[in-house]
Formats: C-alpha cells, sequence, structure tokens
C-alpha cells in the first residue's frame, strides 16, 4: 500500500551560530510548560532564536512535550509562518501582488533564481542569499517590486537584477577586506 503522504524532512549542515542557537533553544525549552497547546508557541520561539526549523528544534520541541516528531513537523508544516531552510543574510522576497504580477513580478523571480541558481524557498549554499515569494508590499505604485535585504527596489526589471547581486556581494567584499586591516 502506497502511503498518502511523503513527509521529507531536508537536514542542513549547521553552523557554529546555529549550534549555539540551540543551545539558547533548549534553555528557553525546558524552562517552557508542556502540554499540546505549547507546539505552536514553541515553534515559534525556535524559529525567533534560530532563524528557521532544523531538524534538531523540532526534535527537541517534539521531545519537550512528548509527542513525535512528525506531529511537530505536520503543524509546522501546516503553517507558511515555519521555515525549514536557514534564511540568507540577504533574503530577496519579490512581491507577487495584483500590481507586481501584472508587471512582471513572476519575470523578476525568476531571474533571481537564475542568477542565484536556487529555487524560490531555498537558500545558497553561503547562506547568503534566500528567495521567497511575497503577498504584497503595499508598494503598488512602484511595481514591480523586490525587497533585498531591508532595501525596497522599485520598478523592478529583469536587467537590474544582475546588478542588485553583484551591489550586495561586493559590499560584502569591502566589509570582509575592511574588518581584515583591523
Amino acid at each position: 500500500m502506497k502511503p498518502l503522504l511523503k513527509v521529507t524532512m531536508t537536514h542542513h549542515t549547521l553552523t557554529a551560530e546555529d549550534k549555539a542557537r540551540l543551545d539558547d533553544l533548549r534553555t528557553q525549552i525546558d524552562m517552557a510548560q508542556k502540554g499540546r497547546g505549547e507546539l505552536i508557541p514553541l515553534l515559534q520561539v525556535a524559529q525567533k532564536t534560530i532563524g528557521y526549523l532544523p531538524d534538531e528544534a523540532l526534535a527537541m520541541v517534539a521531545d519537550h512535550l512528548e509527542i513525535t516528531r512528525s506531529e511537530a513537523y505536520g503543524v509546522a508544516s501546516f503553517y507558511n509562518q515555519f521555515r525549514f531552510t536557514p534564511p540568507g543574510r540577504n533574503p530577496v522576497k519579490v512581491c507577487m501582488g495584483t500590481a507586481c504580477h501584472v508587471r512582471g513580478g513572476e519575470i523578476i523571480l525568476e531571474n533571481f533564481e537564475r542568477k542565484l541558481e536556487i529555487a524560490e524557498g531555498e537558500t545558497t549554499a553561503d547562506r547568503e542569499f534566500s528567495i521567497e515569494r511575497v503577498a504584497c508590499v503595499g508598494c503598488c505604485a512602484l511595481a514591480p517590486v523586490a525587497l533585498v535585504g531591508d532595501t525596497l527596489h522599485g520598478h523592478m526589471a529583469p536587467s537590474k537584477v544582475e546588478g542588485l547581486v553583484l551591489r550586495v556581494r561586493l559590499e560584502k567584499e569591502k566589509a570582509e577586506r575592511e574588518a581584515a586591516r583591523s
């Protein structure tokens, strides 16, 4: 008999920063109440602490609440507020609201995916960028719109995508050179 739903949890290599945040999470979870009603609040704490829900965080929450890991994953995967991949240091959010959609938002998203060599919902291997589609950022007059980090870029064109990515990479290199001189 074939299963109705195949649940695949992706495993990401934890960075030293992730491991330190997991230790912080352990402390917070140990102080939390038990009971099924605490599942969503603890998942929110985990995501706020780590930035996403790695397998290890889901396991901590499930073990604390004495539920199965698949139950915890099932609830987390139901809500779109939870993410299972680490966010990039420069999250790219492409607006897909009506105005942006009709003015080429999908093409802008595809260009970011092609340039960064990742799909929507993924993060680059160096964790520098992640791509997400968002419903509306409220800047319809500037459509199509993309956010790179906290910076809004209006009147996006496919030709602007490469320049934005390059700018972020050059700023990172400059910051690293300055840090090396210090």
